[in-house]
């Protein structure tokens, strides 16, 4: 990625070329050339983004991925992706005949689910906050899941609702 120096340089280095073909710009445009040629909107972006030259390497995160561990595959696709309304993303078992590791998302919200024993340990919690818990309470009280009618209950710090799985992990989803 370029620094904010380079594209200076880069910027100087047009406005010079420009004036040997007889073609004056400021400096300001020049930057501002620059900048979208960079993919940016205007220079005031482009500065705000791109790095000095000297600066360290930040470090970022992502979202995190709970991990959460099960025993039973058919066990886990009914109240995962039957009950609470998950997509698979993907699957991975090193062969036919081993343990499942199973990538499922609903709405931004993403888990791993995983029969390995070291993975995860069984009886984990995850706190999910969201919005619109109501609509979230309809829709599972709806499907008369047979393990669990879960309510909302008010809480000093939000509204939660907590579903556990077969394998004793529980979701609290949470809306402030």
């Amino acid at each position: 990625m370029l620094s904010i120096e380079q594209a200076k340089q880069m910027a100087k280095s047009l406005r010079t070329s420009l004036q040997a073909r007889n073609l004056e710009v400021t400096h300001a445009i020049a930057l501002e050339l620059v900048a979208r040629q960079l993919g940016y909107k205007d220079w005031n972006t482009a500065s705000a983004r791109l790095p000095e030259q000297n600066a360290a390497p930040a470090v970022t995160f992502d979202r995190p991925i709970p991990i959460l561990r099960m025993f039973d595959e058919a066990k886990a696709r009914e109240f995962y992706l039957d009950f609470l309304g998950f997509s698979v993303e993907f699957e991975h078992r090193f062969e036919a005949d081993l343990p499942l590791y199973l990538g499922i998302s609903r709405s931004g919200l993403q888990l791993h689910l995983s029969e390995h024993h070291g993975d995860a340990s069984p009886g984990s919690t995850v706190f999910v906050p969201m919005a619109n818990i109501e609509l979230l309470h309809d829709e599972l009280m709806a499907k008369r899941y047979g393990y669990g009618r879960p309510q909302i209950v008010q809480q000093g710090w939000g509204r939660v609702l907590e579903v556990c799985d077969p394998f004793g992990n529980r979701i609290r989803f949470c809306q402030d």
